[in-house]
């Protein structure tokens, strides 16, 4: 049974991404006293919103609801439940709304996953964009940003991490793996498409550790990925808040108290980050319970593109998502050499949304 206070403080960033409004996602916080099942539970809760939306015909906000239902990841038979609505709903909305959304399964030798498509399949010089939620996410939960990215003109798949979702795959050191598997899946071996990898959190970390390898990759954009101090700091991973802690042990299947050692040797070396020949643009949070200060010194040091915007908050910014959101997007545009025209309202919209934050930013290491 989870914290009922660790899933109200972590879920909020996942309900802001997901657009849900905070008046909603305020009264049913509010309702929420224990993590059994009925009343006043996190997924009858959650659930109870989502089934009023789905009557009303709002498909897509059900699909959401219920996405909210199943965090952190399907532990017990009710989150299964939720999760498998949240699908169900996402493919209603997709088929009534005529959404330019494709499965792509990609099978491999030690699981299979799912992705959504959107846009031509890419093709030589044409922009690329592999987005990827972190351990919690599905990509249900991120595929409208996808369908937004392409009205931007930039094609794309969504999908999930290796244990999340429908991906059957093992979380392991290997992990990275299933991204030259994936653009193998959805690119003409005569082409070299650029694509740009738009990982967040955990899956921002096996972006860059594909990059390494794959010369296919032609940026990482992320949030609060991992890099290396949280997979060998074991005072760190000693604080970590314990919903972190219970789903990586779920998704590497190992026990709470074995997740270190498990996770040690993932970690990236300061050779390797420097070895980066591409542009990394990293949202980091000062106040980050899950991502070690020394992780984000560490790229300051040796990853050498780097664009880097901090903010005063915690992991992932939740108070920050209207700015990270654009400004991600604008770094995506300028990284793949987009008109200037097509960047300069991104710049503007963000003006309003940076007034009162406390945040720096900084471009390969130096602040602006």
């Amino acid at each position: 049974m989870n914290d009922v206070g660790e899933l109200k403080e972590f879920a909020t960033v996942h309900a802001r991404a997901q657009q849900i409004p905070r008046a909603v996602v305020a009264d049913v916080l509010g309702r929420i006293v224990h993590d059994d099942s009925g009343s006043g539970s996190w997924v009858g809760e959650w659930s109870r919103v989502a089934q009023s939306r789905q009557r009303q015909g709002d498909l897509l906000a059900a699909s959401r609801l219920y996405t909210m239902a199943r965090f952190p990841y399907p532990g017990d038979p009710a989150r299964q439940v939720a999760w498998e609505r949240a699908v169900a709903a996402f493919d209603a909305w997709r088929s009534a709304q005529g959404v330019d959304l494709r499965p792509v399964d990609v099978k491999l030798s030690a699981g299979e996953f799912r992705c959504w498509a959107t846009g031509p399949a890419p093709r030589a010089g044409q922009p690329f964009v592999i987005l990827m939620g972190g351990i919690v996410s599905t990509k249900e939960q991120w595929a409208p940003t996808l369908v937004r990215l392409n009205r931007l003109g930039v094609a794309g798949v969504v999908t999930e991490m290796p244990g999340v979702g429908d991906n059957t795959l093992p979380y392991d050191a290997t992990s990275w793996r299933m991204v030259p598997a994936l653009l193998d899946a959805v690119t003409d071996q005569a082409t070299t498409p650029r694509v740009h990898a738009m990982a967040m959190s955990f899956s921002g970390h096996l972006a860059l550790r594909c990059a390494l390898d794959d010369p296919r990759i032609a940026s990482v954009l992320t949030v609060g990925a991992p890099l290396r101090y949280l997979f060998t700091d074991e005072r760190w991973q000693g604080a970590l808040p314990r919903v972190t802690v219970d789903t990586l042990a779920h998704l590497t299947g190992s026990r709470n108290t074995e997740v270190g050692g498990h996770i040690r040797s993932w970690a990236l070396t300061p050779e390797q980050l420097g070895a980066l020949d591409i542009p990394v643009a990293y949202v980091a949070s000062r106040r980050d319970e899950i991502i070690p200060p020394q992780d984000i010194a560490l790229l300051r040091r040796h990853v050498r593109r780097l664009d880097l915007l901090e903010f005063d908050d915690v992991h992932a910014s939740p108070r920050h998502v209207g700015v990270t959101g654009p400004w991600l997007t604008l770094e995506l545009l300028r990284m793949h050499g987009a008109p200037r025209r097509q960047r300069a309202a991104l710049r503007a919209a963000l003006i309003p949304l940076r007034a009162g934050t406390r945040l720096s930013a900084a471009r390969n290491g130096r602040h602006q």
